[in-house]
């Protein structure tokens, strides 16, 4: 085929489609639907999980581990490993053979408050604690300025230095060129701003861009509560490395672990115990592609962006069945074109092809417009997949990628919906067409077509109304369990203490109780409670070791820290013992709260009061020894799928530490609360900083935030897919009706009743609904256990999501075919038996 045909195909292709410009844009509109949100999909899913990171040949980066944990540990290492010290990742650094150099990033970004040059007021800041290798690891060349090397993390607290990022950099000083000489005080340290990095360099943690970076050695300075520089078991770090050239994952696996467990044999000492030998056989790192950098939002994420992308895949399906069906009736109605130019010379497949162009215009330009749609659509979509009220800091744009994967779906949705239909019209019988005079009665095999285009509508449609059920019971299902705690009420504050300059000590404890004092005290506010941690913010989780060890079961218990009146501020009750008071001091007994899960578990069979436990393994000391005083009714403390945990709390007057968290419960209006407390907070200490104020219903939604995803947009598109699978019901019936009506005359003629007719007509619409049904119900049933892992509180196979989806499947389609129906009752035999 030559080009000059192609443009004549093409040039015709226009002209036939303006002929009909409703049913085209109709075509367009349908098309630009299904391809924009596979767009907008695919967009995220590229933006989150597929794209490189923006740094030098990011195919030879390899992450120790699969940096799915976040925070800290302590112990020996007993499992595969993902979470490193300071002294261990100087060690895999200094004596590995397959790296040309190895870095270290703090996992967790430190939200801190501190000045600019020149400012008064205290900004927000997010930190990233990375070693001086960072920046040479990944290749990096600086937009302005320098980036710190590994002779400026040598010595702690000695490297008083920043790198900006691009965003922080433009946000705080607009246009303004970099120039040496700023600052940023956090704390009491000054930090000089020695260079800025490039403007798509966001850091290798996709969905997260800190404002700095700063060298691990001012680890102790930037966090004060996260000093563990020198300590073997603080295990707080990610670890990436850039393999060597000729070195596969592989072999670097196989020597790194060599260095591992010779470092842990080391760090067990002259005469390990039978245990650290168990743990080391355990033991181990495994390597991942760093390529695409690492996200525990790629993690939170992956799985419902996958089912999404099934969801609008079959929504596209849906809208080339629609638009095959449309057209489908069009080369129907040109049958005497057809033959005419068949007549002329015209060959069978020189007639498919212009068919087809016809098609392939129809879905370009379908794409074209689905393209605009996608970038706000997934623009909207990085909304919904954020965790607070601003966006997630990840670039979707029209890359090679996007603009492929748009270009492909478009050619393969004209193949889809265009390929039957022309091969349909090109098998018209020239002589018996040109002979009639008129376009002759629809064959058999185009009925079949239509009708079995529209069997797979309802299947389709059927399937994603019951994954839209299930998705939407699992949301209910999850927002009104028993959480074990009031969700109402309750203000959740952030109060940043080390930037302000207090040590962990009695000066804290003296702010915390006065804060708390003062903040109860106000009109409307109930209880006032600082804690460690709250719902869905981490947690502190290691054993405990009581006078008769746990034999067999899940031994980790989950550590909060809290003040007196953290149970009611929370709403969670006192079912035996007391909690929390003034007697509980620095000097006094060192005492515990633990949850109904912990009381059974570790004293099962009499009562726990008064009873002792160590926080730690089996060689815990007595100073982390604590008497029982209460039990506390079992709550979810990570997020809301979780099994039952078992629980302690310890008051922080006996362990002062930084807590940060801050809750109180209140009456009326959430603002005055909120401004009540603020104003409280700064006549206590003006410097102290407030941030992150949201609800506890609010952090709930934030734990899930991807579930709410689904559920809304399965069930958008459930709905699209009814409204498309009806349209075309209502579109075949109708035509039906049009291509019947000198047969419904005859038959009116010869005493037919109105009824009849329209159970004549029904019959139809309601066969293609039952083979719909009966092929549908197979898939929905392989498809609720794909999802299963997905799902909440429903049995396996779920009868009740089947039912209602069936039943709202049924009803709108039978409403559809309904309405041609009774159009074709009121035939006028007369009239009907002179219709060409």
């Amino acid at each position: 085929m030559t080009m000059r045909t192609l443009l004549q195909d093409l040039r015709y292709a226009v002209r036939m489609l303006l002929k009909n410009p409703v049913i085209t844009s109709i075509a367009i509109l349908t098309l630009a639907l299904g391809i924009g949100a596979n767009t907008a999909i695919f967009s995220v899913m590229n933006a989150l999980m597929l794209r490189m990171l923006p740094v030098a040949d990011p195919s030879r980066l390899a992450l120790f581990g699969n940096g799915d944990s976040m925070g800290s540990t302590d112990g020996f290492p007993n499992r595969d490993t993902t979470l490193f010290s300071y002294p261990m990742f100087r060690e895999l650094q200094r004596n590995n053979r397959v790296f040309s150099d190895v870095a270290a990033i703090k996992s967790l970004t430190m939200t801190v408050h501190g000045r600019v040059t020149g400012g008064r007021e205290l900004e927000k800041m997010e930190i990233r604690l990375v070693s001086g290798s960072y920046f040479p690891v990944l290749g990096l060349v600086p937009q302005a300025g320098r980036l710190f090397t590994d002779s400026d993390d040598q010595m702690p607290g000695g490297h008083a230095i920043a790198v900006a990022s691009d965003s922080w950099w433009t946000r705080r000083f607009a246009n303004e060129p970099f120039a040496l000489g700023k600052t940023i005080k956090i704390g009491a340290t000054v930090y000089d701003v020695v260079g800025v990095t490039p403007p798509k360099f966001f850091g290798t943690t996709v969905g997260e861009c800190p404002d700095f970076w700063i060298p691990l050695a001012m680890e102790a300075q930037v966090s004060p509560g996260w000093n563990g520089l020198t300590n073997r078991f603080f295990q707080s770090l990610h670890v990436i490395g850039r393999m060597n050239p000729r070195v596969d994952l592989a072999r670097a696996e196989a020597d790194i672990n060599l260095v591992f467990k010779r470092t842990l044999l080391d760090y067990a000492g002259p005469q390990p115990t039978k245990k650290d030998l168990e743990d080391l056989q355990h033991a181990r790192i495994g390597l991942t592609p760093a390529a695409t950098g690492l996200s525990q939002l790629r993690e939170q994420f992956s799985k419902p962006l996958h089912i999404l992308m099934s969801v609008v895949a079959m929504v596209l399906l849906i809208a080339c069945a629609n638009i095959a069906n449309l057209m489908l009736a069009r080369a129907m109605a040109r049958q005497r074109e057809i033959a005419v130019r068949m007549a002329v010379g015209a060959t069978r497949w020189r007639l498919i092809r212009q068919l087809l162009s016809e098609s392939l215009l129809l879905s370009l330009l379908g794409g074209a417009l689905g393209l605009a749609m996608a970038q706000w659509a997934a623009r909207l979509l990085l909304m919904m997949v954020s965790n607070g009220p601003q966006p997630v800091p990840v670039a979707v744009t029209l890359d090679f990628w996007v603009l492929a994967f748009t270009s492909i779906i478009a050619v393969v949705t004209a193949l889809i919906f265009g390929i039957a239909p022309a091969f349909r019209a090109a098998q018209v019988e020239c002589g018996l067409e040109l002979k009639e005079g008129k376009s002759s009665a629809p064959s058999q095999a185009r009925r079949v077509l239509a009708r079995t285009l529209l069997v797979g509508q309802v299947a389709l449609s059927l399937a994603l109304l019951t994954g839209a059920g299930l998705f939407l019971r699992t949301l209910v299902n999850l927002t009104s369990m028993d959480m074990g705690f009031q969700k109402e009420n309750v203000l959740l504050f952030q109060i940043d203490e080390s930037s302000a300059g207090y040590k962990e000590d009695l000066r804290l404890l003296t702010l915390y109780q006065e804060i708390e004092r003062r903040v109860s005290a106000l009109p409307g506010i109930q209880a006032a409670s600082f804690s460690f941690f709250t719902f869905n913010q981490g947690g502190w989780t290691t054993f405990i070791n009581t006078a008769k060890p746990l034999e067999s079961g899940d031994r980790i218990v989950s550590h909060n820290v809290v003040g007196p009146a953290y149970f009611a501020t929370m709403g969670i009750p006192l079912l035996a013992g007391r909690t929390f008071g003034t007697q509980d001091t620095e000097t006094s007994s060192k005492v515990a709260v633990v949850n109904e899960t912990l009381a059974k578990r570790y004293f099962p069979g009499q009562s726990p009061i008064g009873q002792r436990f160590r926080i730690g393994g089996p060689d815990a000391g007595p100073e982390s020894e604590r008497e029982v005083i209460g039990i506390v009714k079992d709550a979810k403390y990570f997020n809301l799928r979780e099994t039952v945990q078992a629980a302690a709390y310890y008051p922080y007057s006996q362990k002062i530490q930084y807590l940060g968290d801050f809750e109180i419960r209140f009456s009326g209006a959430p603002a005055a609360a909120i401004s009540a407390v603020r104003a409280t907070v700064a006549r206590v200490d003006p410097n102290l900083s407030i941030s992150d104020v949201r609800t506890l219903t609010q952090q709930i939604e934030r734990s899930i935030v991807d579930q709410r995803l689904i559920a809304r947009i399965s069930g958008f598109f459930a709905l699209v897919a009814l409204f498309l699978a009806c349209i075309g019901i209502y579109g075949v019936t109708s035509y039906a009706v049009t291509q019947q009506t000198r047969e419904i005359g005859i038959r009116m003629a010869l005493g037919a009743q109105r009824k009849q007719v329209l159970s004549l007509i029904l019959r139809q619409t309601l066969v293609v609904l039952a083979a719909g049904v009966v092929i549908g119900v197979p898939a929905v049933l392989a498809t609720q256990r794909l999802i299963a892992t997905q799902l909440y509180g429903l049995p396996p196979i779920d009868p009740v999501s089947i039912s209602l989806a069936a039943a709202l499947l049924i009803g709108a389609a039978i409403l559809a075919g309904y309405l041609p129906a009774r159009q074709a009752t009121k035939v006028d035999p007369m009239e009907a038996l002179r219709y060409e």
